[in-house]
């Protein structure tokens, strides 16, 4: 196995859907379009974008809940590929977006998080089972009598707290977090948040995670990559990319975070941008912003700009900023 600094090194990741045309054509749905980030062992790296950018497309196509069009992922130094993701995923967790639909409806408590124990043979009897089972609900704020109750008696909240419960069953090194607190109340939402920085600092765990809330990213993450049509256009310092945005994508979607304070946010000045995102399935030639960008010239029309070092590791993909 190789060595390196990074647990998670994705490499110009693709994931096209064929979609149908006619009766023998089809035409490929970029989805994610050439991606590449690292991230190191305890670590959260934040994804962030419009709905449709292709976020979570990179989180599933990560765990191979998609198979990858190209690209190369490589965790803890070893190339992940169809023989040997089974194995990888006990090391690889995910939490999803929707607690309602995530959790199976038939099962108890105990057995949903219990699942992943059994699958891999993480226990001697049932006994050490059940004990594990309890460790994990009182690590994710859930009491013992929750057990034998069922996913439907269950807040949003709570339901949260029983997925992230399954996704550490197997105590993975990464977690893709697929946009896991969206949907829930904002008051549960910090709480949830918080559970997630107290989990990793704890177990050291590294996470992926995914939102389109720039508030929450920024607080809960290291570093910050912005995506933009199957693209990552800005990856930054968390704080460097809230102070000191360069992408102008960047700088419309900080321009509509809400500002606290009622005299800075009458002075902030809000980027709205025009047009629509274009299509996937018609993407346009050289950047894909271009067709909303007020900065575009004949160069972005017929060159993609790569994402260049702007000191610090502050990566931009722009030709003009």
């Amino acid at each position: 196995m190789a060595n390196s600094e990074y647990l998670v090194e994705v490499k110009d990741l693709k994931e096209y859907f064929p979609i149908k045309t006619g009766l023998f054509k089809s035409v490929p749905l970029k989805a994610v379009d050439g991606v590449s980030f690292n991230i190191k062992p305890g670590e959260t790296l934040g994804l962030v974008g419009e709905s449709g950018c292709g976020k979570t497309t990179v989180g599933r196509t990560l765990l191979h809940l998609y198979k990858p069009t190209s690209g190369e992922f490589r965790f803890n130094g070893e190339l992940v590929t169809d023989s040997n993701i089974t194995r990888l995923r006990k090391e690889m967790q995910m939490v999803f977006q929707d607690p309602y639909s995530s959790l199976d409806p038939r099962m108890k408590v105990e057995d949903i998080i219990g699942e992943p124990l059994d699958v891999h043979k993480l226990y001697s009897s049932k006994g050490e089972r059940r004990d594990k089972i309890l460790e994990l609900m009182e690590l994710v704020g859930l009491n013992a009598e929750h057990a034998t109750r069922y996913a439907h008696e269950f807040s949003g909240g709570q339901r949260q707290r029983i997925g992230i419960a399954r996704a550490l069953a197997v105590n993975p090194k990464f977690i893709v977090c697929d946009e896991p607190v969206s949907a829930l109340d904002v008051s549960i939402q910090a709480q949830v948040i918080n559970m997630f920085e107290e989990l990793q600092e704890k177990l050291g765990v590294a996470y992926l995670f995914i939102a389109h809330d720039l508030l929450v990213v920024h607080h809960i993450s290291q570093r910050i990559a912005v995506m933009y049509l199957g693209r990552i256009v800005e990856i930054a310092d968390a704080d460097e990319l809230n102070n000191s945005p360069i992408h102008p994508y960047t700088l419309s979607l900080l321009s509509a975070v809400p500002i606290p304070d009622p005299n800075k946010a009458k002075q902030s000045k809000r980027i709205i941008l025009e047009g629509d995102v274009p299509s996937p399935l018609n993407m346009p030639s050289g950047c894909p912003f271009r067709t909303r960008c007020p900065y575009a010239t004949e160069q972005c029309e017929k060159e993609c700009p790569s994402l260049t070092d702007r000191g610090n590791g502050h990566m931009v993909a722009c030709h003009n900023k």
